[in-house]
């Protein structure tokens, strides 16, 4: 696939595994729109927008012709699988994501409204439960939807070797 064939594009995976990094990667070889759900999402006093108001955000921008949405956010994966021509799907081991998470700790992110600072040990169960509970969300969608390109990578190397061509 030649990225210039790619409009519609999500990129999924567990927290830590470089979304957002890959997106904006992306974002600047292709020119795509970017939009972070975590953006849609939180405010910045660490609070959450109402879930309907989350859902019209995002309903938005999947009305927009073109597009990288960057996030997970199990209750609209399916919305945004539907969606989209494109599925990036950062498949990394449960470490690779929590080293993730400990080196952005304390730097700011243009896809998150605060600075990570501590430890969340509920964040963390949610990483270390990812591919039991998420995951099997994640393959099942892929099932569903056998139109969709999906570019699957299962270590950062395959990631970046894909960008860098």
């Amino acid at each position: 696939m030649h990225l210039t064939e790619t409009k519609r594009v999500i990129v999924i995976g567990c927290p830590g595994s470089g979304k957002s990094v890959f997106s904006r990667a992306l974002q600047k070889k292709t020119g795509l729109p970017l939009y972070h759900l975590d953006l849609m999402f939180w405010n910045e006093d660490r609070t959450t927008v109402p879930k309907e108001e989350f859902r019209r955000r995002l309903s938005a921008v999947l009305q927009t012709p073109e597009r990288i949405i960057d996030g997970n956010y199990g209750s609209t994966m399916e919305m945004r699988f539907a969606a989209c021509d494109t599925v990036v799907f950062l498949d990394y081991p449960t470490e690779v994501c929590l080293s993730g998470i400990r080196e952005r700790r304390g730097k700011p992110r243009p896809d998150m409204p605060w600075i990570e600072t501590g430890e969340d040990a509920e964040f963390i169960a949610f990483i270390r439960s990812y591919n039991r509970n998420s995951r099997p969300q994640v393959l099942a969608l892929m099932e569903q939807y056998p139109d969709k390109h999906v570019l699957w990578f299962h270590e950062r190397d395959e990631a970046n070797r894909f960008l860098a061509e």
